[in-house]
């Protein structure tokens, strides 16, 4: 059965995103963060919900939107769910997801 694995990267970037939100208001902060990983969980059920990366030749990244956030993953061959990175939607993710 396919998982989903998050990578540190991705890790790290909900810790920023809760870092940042809880500064203002810890309770929406603990809200976002939960309602990230439970729209991560519906790849289980539908990998290919989120939509192509367009500017990725190597591997086929895919993009699944969240409020505000980007959740970027990819789908291995063994039909894992790998989660690159949590990115704000004013963010630039190209620096982030080179070729």
């Amino acid at each position: 059965m396919a998982k989903i694995i998050w990578t540190s990267e991705s890790e790290r970037w909900l810790r920023d995103i809760f870092d940042f939100i809880s500064e203002d208001n810890q309770d929406a902060a603990i809200k976002v963060v939960e309602g990230i990983y439970k729209k991560a969980q519906i790849l289980l059920e539908h990998p290919k919900i989120g939509y192509i990366y367009e500017h990725e030749v190597e591997q086929e990244i895919r993009i699944l939107l969240y409020g505000h956030y980007r959740i970027t993953y990819l789908i291995n061959p063994n039909n894992d769910i790998v989660i690159l990175g949590v990115f704000h939607g004013a963010l630039k993710i190209e620096s982030y997801l080179k070729e």
